[in-house]
């Protein structure tokens, strides 16, 4: 437990940034998962819908700073390739 003012301080800011950060991949996970279920179902205009907003959020993760740009990059990169892997 600590005893410093300052590290209560930053202990409580790490657990609320915490949750924030995970609330951020856990919407990412679903989005994506959307995705690709409407691409595994055929669906080119949903799929074509759902993977914009996935990569819509996966930008929206680099701004907030859950995501590093190479990795997002990679996750958007991976997500199209299966689409189009899915629906062609």
């Amino acid at each position: 437990m600590a005893n410093i003012k300052s590290q209560k301080k930053r202990n409580r800011q790490n657990t609320v940034r915490n949750d924030r950060n995970k609330a951020v991949r856990s919407e990412l996970k679903t989005r994506m998962k959307n995705a690709l279920q409407a691409a595994e179902a055929g669906d080119a205009e949903r799929a074509a819908e759902a993977t914009k907003i996935a990569q819509r959020r996966i930008d929206m993760a680099v701004t907030k700073g859950v995501l590093k740009k190479n990795t997002a990059a990679r996750r958007k990169s991976r997500l199209q390739r299966d689409v189009n892997r899915l629906l062609g």
